[in-house]
């Protein structure tokens, strides 16, 4: 950190974050160095070497992992393959999505897909009367994937306040404001993403989320 301005230390870190460390970041680094002094140690080669032993092995996961997605890139370009056209969905969770549906014309609807992936409510009834219950069987694994995407789907940049993804943006707050929980509306998402991932997967087509204006989506 000897002579590291902190102009110098903001790129370094934007580049190595992907942009989500930068100024406020280095600052506070240099102010920290700053407050404690020297901060050489005892031992402070072998530290060094352990540091800088584990830098290189971190960076050549980095690039095992860069070549590993560029290869599911290809296997997923050859098999029609079209879910990272979904906001939220990059090339391992297209992969992931795939190895735990498989083969999708085994299922004849969105329905049967939901109901494999536990989202759809299972129906009670006693005495004459019908209930809906959350249903706690079907893939946990698939389950889980839905739910992450469902997440994603609500995520507003902070410095654009752009939606990532405006109808369901728009979709989730109406079902807030009919009374329906956030978990409740979290599931209400997870279901008409099945919709989506059923027909991109069925038809090898690409996402195509209807437009919301803006105002709308506030």
């Amino acid at each position: 950190m000897e002579n590291v301005s902190e102009s110098e230390l903001a790129d370094f870190l934007k580049h190595e974050s992907n942009h989500f460390l930068s100024l406020a970041k280095a600052r506070q680094i240099l102010q920290f160095v700053a407050e404690v002094g020297c901060t050489k140690r005892e031992y402070q080669d072998q530290r060094d070497l352990i540091v800088q032993s584990l830098v290189r092995s971190l960076r050549a996961s980095a690039d095992e992992m860069t070549k590993l997605e560029a290869e599911l890139g290809v296997l997923l370009r050859d098999g029609g393959c079209t879910l990272d056209s979904l906001p939220g969905i990059d090339r391992v969770t297209a992969a992931c999505f795939l190895a735990e549906i498989g083969d999708v014309e085994r299922f004849a609807s969105a329905e049967k897909l939901a109901r494999f992936a536990g989202i759809a409510p299972v129906m009670y009834g006693t005495g004459g009367k019908t209930k809906n219950y959350k249903s706690k069987q079907g893939n946990r694994v698939l389950h889980d994937l839905f739910k992450q995407l469902a997440v994603r789907q609500l995520v507003v940049a902070k410095k654009t306040m752009q939606p990532r993804n405006a109808y369901l943006l728009h979709y989730y707050e109406q079902k807030i404001t009919e009374g329906k929980s956030k978990r409740q509306a979290i599931v209400c998402i997870m279901r008409k993403l099945v919709n989506v991932v059923y027909h991109i997967l069925k038809h090898k087509s690409v996402n195509q989320m209807p437009a919301i204006p803006e105002k709308q989506v506030s």
